[in-house]
């Protein structure tokens, strides 16, 4: 555990000034700012609409869960995923870092538990922001009436399964930048099978959910069916899975690499 832990501070410094790490905290705040000042702007014609209070917060969560899971989330997804090993590849210090008097599987576990925890960061922030900017809505236009219900519920599951969908990408990404050090071929590969993944969810394709790439928009656009509300569907255990074999699978890659 003291491995896992001093190897975690080292990923927080040598990358906390980099685009990965602050793309988690400013793409939420940016995106969510963005829609508060469209309602805001277009007060009148959200309001002329008398649209209940839970109907009205689907729509304003709905917008930024619409932008952030289908395109957003999957691209930050492969950057990260290729930021944080890049640090590695930039220097070439992989054989550097595995020489440390540190357990090797705490070092790699590491990489893969920060990287995670600047998802679960993002996500956070889109769900907390979202709350916070509709209950400043309503303090500067009480008619919103956003005071009305309680979308903590509502967003928990949305973001908690969005967070979910996401660990199979995150895993099937890691294992590419780990083999290649470039920046085309890992964001290349990403991006084809997010396209893919977009496709054959939106299309209701039987077995997308054996695509990882497919994850967060199947979460999204099965929001409104039956057992929506559940938390553990097939795509997400499908995502699961794939981060559990993946993981194992670069582990073994990066111990490769550390005695060349």
């Amino acid at each position: 555990m003291r491995s896992l832990i001093i190897s975690l501070q080292s990923e927080f410094y040598k990358s906390r000034k980099t685009l990965a790490f602050w793309a988690a905290i400013v793409l939420p705040l940016v995106i969510c700012g963005l829609i508060t000042i469209g309602f805001f702007s277009n007060a009148e014609k959200v309001i002329a609409r008398n649209y209940p209070p839970d109907a009205l917060w689907g729509i304003f969560s709905g917008t930024a869960l619409g932008i952030m899971g289908m395109l957003i989330l999957p691209f930050y997804v492969i950057f990260m995923a290729f930021s944080v090993n890049n640090i590695e590849h930039k220097n070439d210090t992989w054989k550097t870092l595995f020489a440390q008097p540190l357990n090797k599987f705490s070092i790699y576990a590491a990489k893969y538990l920060y990287a995670v925890l600047l998802i679960l960061l993002s996500l956070f922030l889109f769900a907390a922001l979202t709350f916070a900017f509709g209950h400043l809505l309503h303090l500067l236009n009480s008619q919103f009436k956003f005071n009305e219900f309680s979308p903590v519920e509502m967003l928990s599951k949305l973001y908690l399964k969005l967070f979910l969908s996401s660990l199979g990408i995150l895993s099937v990404q890691f294992i590419i930048s780990l083999i290649w050090g470039d920046f085309l071929k890992p964001m290349g590969i990403g991006f084809i099978g997010v396209i893919m993944g977009i496709i054959v969810a939106s299309k209701g394709w039987e077995y997308a959910y054996l695509i990882p790439y497919s994850h967060p928009t199947l979460v999204l656009t099965l929001n409104k069916s039956k057992g929506a509300h559940d938390i553990f569907t097939r795509d997400i255990y499908s995502s699961l899975i794939y981060a559990l074999v993946f993981f194992i699978i670069g582990y073994f890659i990066v111990a490769r690499k550390s005695v060349k």
